[in-house]
């Protein structure tokens, strides 16, 4: 989620908020003889509007799921989910009079809000952040549940320029120029002339451009995940191709560029494959944990008024 001027009114509610908030804990504190608790007026006041503030910033997975319920805005919602879940932590932290408490629960709790607290900030970044940095650094986006469709068609395109390219290298005539079909029917009229070098085939050029194939560049496309090979670093890639250059006569250097294309693609969605994972994998702990976090608030909002 981007952070623009749309969440101005949210921003200027949160410092108002937390003006008056903190505001009145030190006058609370400062005035207060057995020094400021939980249990308190005041205190209970703090941990109402804090519990208050999670719970809203809980509800938004709840409507996401609920695909009836549909009150309010979607934008509305996620500002209030970061600006609020933002402002819950120090009313939290007022309400505990800045302690962790002396029970276990009590314990946890204050733990499991820090975590929650972190990812969410980290989550915040991210989304403001990740967006741009993805559209600059894979210029060939596609759909995240289309990588893995886009990757082997990439596959396929490459299997059938390699084919090409080898049969030419190998002397087939159906993949001459005009210039080297006469130059081969030539053949033998000249000295030391023949049918393939007529061709411009390269039999060492083909064997090259078979092994790098087969050797390196197919696995590396078919490869979803696991430790990146040699090829999938850009530099190392364009070095390989100018090896293969120096064995390939200059008019099917083309088809090497639409290969060396093909691995830069790639290579792009593997960038975006990452690059949507650490955008998406901080809800694997926030999530989990700020359910957690409110089932046992609720546990201790009802042992706190009974006992």
């Amino acid at each position: 989620m981007l952070i623009d001027r749309s969440h101005r009114p949210w921003v200027a509610f949160t410092l108002g908020a937390l003006v008056v908030g903190g505001t009145a804990y030190v006058l609370y504190s400062s005035f207060s003889v057995g020094g400021p608790r939980g249990g308190s007026p005041l205190g209970l006041v703090y941990g109402s509007l804090g519990s208050a503030f999670m719970l809203f910033a809980g509800l938004l997975g709840a409507r996401k799921k609920l695909l009836l319920w549909r009150v309010g805005r979607a934008s509305s919602w996620m500002r209030g989910h970061l600006w609020l879940g933002l402002l819950s932590f120090p009313f939290i932290l007022f309400h505990s009079a800045f302690s962790f408490g002396a029970g276990t629960l009590t314990r946890t709790l204050m733990v499991l809000f820090i975590v929650v607290f972190v990812s969410g900030i980290f989550g915040a970044v991210l989304q403001h952040f990740m967006p741009r940095t993805l559209t600059e650094r894979v210029p060939m986006e596609t759909i995240y549940d289309q990588i893995d469709r886009v990757r082997l068609q990439l596959v396929d395109e490459a299997d059938t320029l390699v084919k090409e390219l080898r049969s030419t290298l190998a002397g087939d005539l159906s993949g001459a120029s005009e210039k080297q079909r006469a130059t081969a029917a030539s053949a033998g009229t000249r000295g030391g002339l023949t049918y393939a070098s007529g061709l411009g085939a390269s039999e060492r050029g083909e064997k090259a451009v078979a092994d790098f194939f087969q050797n390196e560049i197919r696995p590396f496309l078919l490869q979803k995940r696991g430790p990146e090979r040699a090829i999938a670093d850009a530099g190392q890639a364009s070095a390989f191709f100018n090896q293969l250059r120096v064995l390939v006569r200059r008019d099917l250097w083309p088809k090497l560029e639409d290969l060396e294309s093909i691995c830069e693609e790639k290579r792009q969605l593997d960038r975006q494959r990452r690059m949507h994972d650490v955008l998406h994998g901080w809800l694997l702990v926030h999530i989990p944990v700020s359910y957690a976090l409110l089932l046992l608030g609720a546990v201790h909002a009802v042992y706190a008024l009974r006992y």
